[in-house]
């Protein structure tokens, strides 16, 4: 499913050219969009006449542009030049000297055998040809001597970079000629050695690919690339089938998978973002390319907001999705029933692991993000702007004052499995919900994301089970001891904060966590200590000190004769709930005033 999916999209791609250049998305077939770095430009007679740079300088690093020329080898082991194209090290002989201490004197070594074997390759394939392009390219093979390397055109940047070729005087690279098109097409129909079979993705009778093309860009994978299909060993095959023909999957339709996979993966054609150790790519499928754009740029807005000046406008819709509003309210020239596409993977080495894949509806992907960010919600708000995925995942690691927290320590089973209940609709992980309540235990960061995402977890929990939820703002009505013990805490704090200015350390600090699993062993001591706490307020604000004590009264009277002697994990996440929520009341203006009001002047 997935792999016809990705082959249904290419043939979208290629029959849709982008509007802005009028040129093809995505390759054809047989061919790669690969970094190139520089043009070596070669006149009739074979000589190097020019070298032309092809890096992109826009962005903050300097960087090799990206350019369709026929697919790379893939090199497990040995010497394998690629058609046309390659490293200095098979084009031209020579390659960085590995010696980092001699590389300022000497830059660069001979790499023989590589280039011998891109020589022959070529000699043997276009001597015969009758092409002006190709017979510079043989003149140039035959000519070139690496030794005489400093007296030519090139320079040390071009060591670590691909090269392709150019005919002086064409307005095109020698790999975009026609005559060398219908060689390379040729080529390939030759060099497959694979019996035919049935194509898993077509259901056709065609050749059956050996090895797939490597998918590039997925975060944390090997540069070379890796492979969704791919057979190794002798433990993965099976009836005396080898490599690809225990899967058998036809060149074209492994050409289309990969090819289209490597787009998505293409930071720069925004089709794909970052989930803890995920990359997930995205694609929508609507009757009026307007309208897949449309919806493409709605998602990646909701679940990655951005500040670009194309961004800024889609977020009065991101806004509304937020609170809840259905998608025909915010968006009604997006067709509800445009089909949009979901693919998570991650890296196994290299190989290529399916964290999750969805085909859903638009219309159903936004009620499910809608029904995300309700069960998100708190009073007050805990975001001035809609949150990321990113940004939530980031309350899941550890909080250290004074330090930027570190992605890499997000629990990578949990972003996956987050990313698929927010996009499916189904509950939250229940480890979410322990991770989340052993961070406030552990670094006593109570902040209003986390408290929020444990909100969503339970609120999510119980309207599966058509009960009633958590309460979004302060609910003194609301039956659990352990929320009401929560806001009893919050109480207690803040008796303690305004008795004793700028304590180094509350009672937040040293029994949240004692406080929110085993109430019964630490309750009593605080009670204890507020009197004293209150009986130093009531010096300077004795009208303050009276509501305090009016909360405490209050709250316990809905708490049984003795405190819990242990909370479950659920009865933690109504703690903290209840604890967010008193202490949000009293940062309120309102607390605030009434404190001031009844301060005693001098």
């Amino acid at each position: 499913m997935i792999l016809t999916a990705l082959n249904q999209y290419y043939d979208r791609l290629v029959s849709e050219p982008d509007p802005d250049t009028g040129r093809l998305r995505v390759p054809g077939f047989g061919f790669s969009e690969e970094k190139i770095g520089y043009v070596l430009v070669i006149s009739a007679e074979g000589k190097l006449v020019d070298v032309i740079n092809h890096m992109d300088s826009s962005g903050r690093k300097i960087q090799p542009k990206k350019m369709a020329v026929p697919r790379p080898e893939k090199r497990t082991s040995g010497i394998q030049p690629n058609f046309l194209w390659d490293k200095s090290a098979y084009v031209l002989g020579v390659q960085a000297n590995p010696d980092k201490k001699a590389g300022k004197e000497v830059p660069w070594v001979k790499s023989e055998k590589t280039f011998y074997a891109f020589k022959q390759r070529h000699i043997e394939v276009l001597e015969s040809c009758n092409d002006e392009g190709l017979s510079a390219l043989v003149n140039f093979l035959q000519q070139w001597q690496f030794e005489h390397i400093d007296e030519s055109p090139c320079h040390h940047d071009m060591l670590h970079t691909n090269l392709v070729f150019q005919l002086d005087g064409d307005h095109c690279y020698l790999h975009e000629r026609e005559a060398i098109k219908k060689q390379w097409a040729l080529l390939l129909e030759s060099s497959t050695e694979v019996a035919k079979s049935h194509c898993l993705v077509t259901g056709k009778q065609e050749k059956i690919a050996r090895l797939h093309p490597s998918i590039k860009g997925v975060f944390g994978g090997q540069s070379s690339g890796g492979s969704i299909v791919s057979f190794n060993a002798e433990s993965y095959e099976s009836y005396g089938k080898s490599q690809g023909e225990n899967a058998p999957v036809s060149e074209l339709a492994a050409f289309k998978y990969t090819t289209v996979l490597n787009y998505l993966l293409n930071r720069d054609n925004k089709h794909c973002l970052s989930v803890g150790d995920a990359s997930t790519v995205f694609w929508a499928v609507a009757a009026d390319g307007g309208k897949t754009e449309k919806a493409e740029q709605l998602f990646m807005q909701v679940v990655n907001p951005s500040d670009d000046s194309e961004a800024v406008k889609l977020n009065p819709w991101v806004e509304k999705i937020s609170q809840g509003q259905p998608l025909k309210e915010i968006a009604p020239e997006i067709d509800p029933s445009t089909r949009f596409y979901l693919l998570g993977l991650a890296p196994n080495a290299a190989r290529l692991s399916i964290r999750y894949w969805l085909d859903t509806s638009f219309g159903e992907l936004a009620q499910h993000m809608a029904e995300h960010f309700t069960d998100l919600s708190l009073e007050p708000p805990a975001w001035n702007k809609s949150p990321s995925i990113f940004r939530l995942l980031i309350e899941l690691v550890p909080h250290r004052a004074g330090q930027k927290s570190n992605a890499k320590d997000i629990p990578p089973h949990l972003a996956g499995e987050m990313m698929r209940s927010i996009l499916t609709g189904d509950r939250y992980p229940h480890s979410l919900l322990a991770q989340l309540v052993l961070r406030l235990r552990t670094d006593g960061h109570i902040s209003s994301l986390r408290i929020a995402m444990i909100k969503a977890v339970l609120q999510r929990n119980f309207r599966k089970l058509n009960k009633e939820g958590v309460p979004m703002g302060l609910d003194e009505s609301y039956e659990s001891n352990a929320y009401h013990t929560g806001r009893l805490f919050a109480v207690l704090e803040r008796i303690q904060s305004s008795a004793i200015k700028g304590a180094n350390a509350t009672i937040t600090d040293r029994y949240f966590g004692t406080a929110s699993t085993v109430p019964y062993s630490v309750f009593p001591r605080l009670l204890a200590g507020s009197k004293n706490h209150l009986s130093k307020i009531r010096k300077n604000m004795p009208g303050y000190a009276v509501n305090l004590d009016k909360d405490i009264t209050k709250i316990i009277a809905k708490l049984p004769p003795e405190f819990n002697k242990h909370f479950s994990i659920e009865d933690q996440g109504r703690f903290s709930i209840g604890y967010y929520h008193q202490r949000e009341k009293y940062f309120s203006s309102g607390a605030s005033a009434s404190e001031q009001k009844n301060t005693k002047t001098n």
